[in-house]
């Protein structure tokens, strides 16, 4: 994780689950991140109809695209290059892991900003793949930041956080990553199954 916000939503979410796979929404004490709530997200999962819709979104998230983010599907963020948000989902709810993906927002004119956009699974009265908690952050501050709001990203980076459980083995080794456009790796257990052709 390169940015501070994100290292500090990962450490207060690890604090709160302890031992277990994620966190109760409840726990959430906003008082206790309020320095983060501005750039934080929570959203509300369908796995059924592999949808997420935008439930909660900081004021710094909503003034990156000139607009309030709340009830919009997440994949919305993306514009136009939508195959990418629900993989990155699906990583989170399924496998109950964080997610750390870089992104190139652009606007209208074509002015690009780097983010850095960390997912992390919640639990929601006691069920599991419902909430993700996150943070969207901007590297840097652009000139045009406030006048030309972001209409499309695209993911250029994607890093599948180790899990620490005890009932997980060992943390992985390496970081997974995926250019702009491959889909990357899904994790299935102990596994990571990549995208492939038949020969």
């Amino acid at each position: 994780m390169k940015h501070p916000t994100s290292r500090m939503l990962h450490a207060y979410w690890e604090r709160l689950r302890g031992e277990r796979a994620a966190p109760e929404r409840s726990e959430i004490e906003p008082g206790e991140i309020r320095h983060l709530l501005a750039d934080s997200l929570i959203l509300e999962l369908d796995m059924p109809s592999r949808s997420a819709s935008i439930r909660l979104a900081g004021t710094r998230v909503c003034a990156l695209y000139g607009r309030e983010l709340k009830g919009e599907p997440f994949a919305r963020l993306w514009g136009s290059r939508a195959p990418d948000p629900w993989r990155i989902v699906e990583i989170v709810a399924s496998d109950t892991l964080g997610v750390v993906a870089g992104l190139r927002g652009t606007n209208a004119e074509g002015e690009a900003a780097d983010l850095e956009l960390l997912l992390l699974p919640l639990r929601h009265r006691g069920r599991t793949q419902v909430r993700a908690l996150g943070t969207l952050s901007l590297d840097g501050a652009p000139h045009w930041l406030g006048l030309r709001p972001l209409v499309e990203a695209e993911t250029t980076s994607l890093r599948i956080l180790p899990s620490r459980r005890p009932e997980a083995g060992p943390p992985a080794r390496a970081a997974v990553r995926t250019s702009a456009g491959y889909p990357g790796p899904v994790r299935h257990g102990h596994l990571l199954v990549h995208a492939g052709g038949r020969a």
